[in-house]
This record gives structure tokens, sequence and C-alpha cells, in this order.
């Protein structure tokens, strides 16, 4: 029965690379841009949340308010203050911006915690919510998954219910018509980013509980992220959790079967044979017509 529990671990796992790539998705779903940032905003936001659960309040739900807080105000500045002001010269302007931020957030990083590897310790990491003689279910995988559903319910109701997200929606598919009828595109960007940096806090201390970690691994999640958009299409909410499952699926199933050396290879195996039959995404069309 390892295979059934290969099964559940890759479905709960996918969860996590859904809130991985959420923030990625609707920056590029709304301002055409690739955020090179992304995996390296994540770490940092790991990092605040560990530090100030362990320096401050001592508590790691509080700790994640306050980092929702401090990487909405990060993100807020590094949109209206670098990027908007390189999107107006083009995308790749704007590319080499975030590759930029990206370089500077992994040193910052290392000067101020080192190159140790961390964790974020937390009593539910070594807890079974549900274990039998063929199968047992993680509680901080299982949170991962629940946080997922949360997350994407979240910003699908904001995105279709709210003005704001009619402005965000409206932005998305034709900026010139957007701002005739009064939509400031500037501030919806800024904004955006700071949607998808409130989703970056969130997948920073789920990332901390659920793995180790370094200054440097952010390119490892940028990667991870960039797979997950792709797999389920750019700028489709329920496209990026259905691409969080098919990347944990695909992984897992690979190490279980061609050992743990083989779990990356298998991932990507299946992006590019994805991208090969269907490149704009598996969701794509349902965002796009």
């Amino acid at each position: 029965m390892d295979i059934l529990q290969s099964l559940l671990n890759g479905v709960l796992l996918g969860g996590l690379y859904a809130v991985i790539g959420i923030g990625m998705s609707l920056i590029f779903g709304i301002m055409g841009l690739t955020n090179l940032a992304h995996g390296d905003l994540i770490i940092t936001g790991t990092f605040v949340c560990m530090a100030v659960a362990a320096q401050f309040v001592g508590n790691l739900w509080l700790s994640l308010l306050v980092t929702i807080c401090v990487m909405t105000i990060v993100g807020f500045l590094i949109q209206h203050f670098l990027v908007n002001r390189m999107l107006d010269k083009g995308a790749e302007p704007a590319l080499l911006v975030t590759f930029g931020i990206s370089i500077c957030l992994s040193n910052a990083l290392l000067l101020l915690f080192g190159a140790d590897a961390r964790s974020i310790q937390s009593s539910i990491m070594s807890a079974n919510v549900i274990k039998t003689e063929f199968y047992s279910i993680s509680a901080v995988y299982l949170l991962d998954f629940i946080a997922a559903i949360i997350v994407i319910f979240s910003l699908h109701c904001l995105l279709k219910y709210t003005y704001f997200g009619r402005a965000i929606r409206a932005t998305s598919d034709e900026i010139g018509s957007a701002e005739l009828v009064g939509v400031n595109t500037k501030k919806i960007y800024s904004y955006t980013m700071c949607l998808a940096m409130v989703s970056a806090a969130v997948a920073g201390l789920l990332v901390g509980m659920t793995f180790i970690f370094y200054p440097s691994t952010g390119t490892q999640y940028l990667i991870i992220a960039f797979g997950v958009v792709v797999i389920g299409g750019m700028g489709s909410l329920v496209g990026t959790l259905l691409g969080g499952i098919i990347l944990g699926l695909a992984q897992l199933l690979g190490a279980h079967f061609f050992g743990a050396g083989y779990q990356l290879l298998a991932g990507y195996l299946v992006l590019l044979i994805i991208l090969t039959i269907k490149p704009e995404g598996l969701l794509s069309s349902a965002i796009r017509k």
C-alpha cells in the first residue's frame, strides 16, 4: 500500500505547491510579468515569520499576521517605486528588476541569518491526523492543503464579487479600456502585488513548517511556482491548485517507482509533457477566451 501513501502525500503536497505558485499566477495573469523574485520573497516571509515568532510574539499564528503586514508593505514599495516605473519601458526591464530584487533578498538573508539550515518548529510537524495500517495523513501536509483551499477560495471571491476584483479583472483584460472607465491601473498593479505578498507570507510559513530552508532556497521555490502555474495555466486560480496537485503527484510517484533521486526529474518530465500537449496550460481556456 506504499503507492496509496504516495498518492495521498502527493495530493496534499500539491496544496503547498499551489500556495507557492498562486502569487506568481496572479502577477503574470494581471501584469503579464514573470516575477523572478517570487521564490526569494517567499523565503523572506519564512525568515520574517520565524524571527517574529522567536523574538517578539512567541506564537506562529500571530507572527503570520505580522509577516503578512510586513510583506504587504514590502510588496507595495517594490511595485510602486521599482516595477511600475519599469513596466512603462517594456517587459524586459521589469523582468531584470525582479531578478535584481531576487539577488538582493537572498544576499540580505544570508548576511542577517547565516547559511545554516533552519526550520520552523511546531507541535503539529510530527503529528498524524489519521494513522491506519495502510496509510497515514500528516497534520502539516493536511494543513498545507487546507490553507491552499482557503487562500484560493478567498482570492476567487475577492476577484469575482468585489469592485476591487472587477477593477483587477478589467486591468487584466484590457488596460486601455480600464483606464477609460476610471481605473488607475498602476495602483491596481501595486495592490495586486500586495495580494501576491499575502499569499507569499502564508506560503513562507507553510514552507518553514514543512521543510528545512536556507537563504538560498528561493530559486527552488521559484521553479516550483513556475511549474505549477505553467501546468495549470497562467492566471487561473483553480488551475494553480490543479497544477500543484499534478506536480506533487508526479514528484512523489516518481520517487516511489524510481527512487528519491528521480523525484524532481519526474516532476519536470510531466511539466514538459503538458507543455508539449497544451503549452498554454490545462485551464487557461477557462480564463482567456
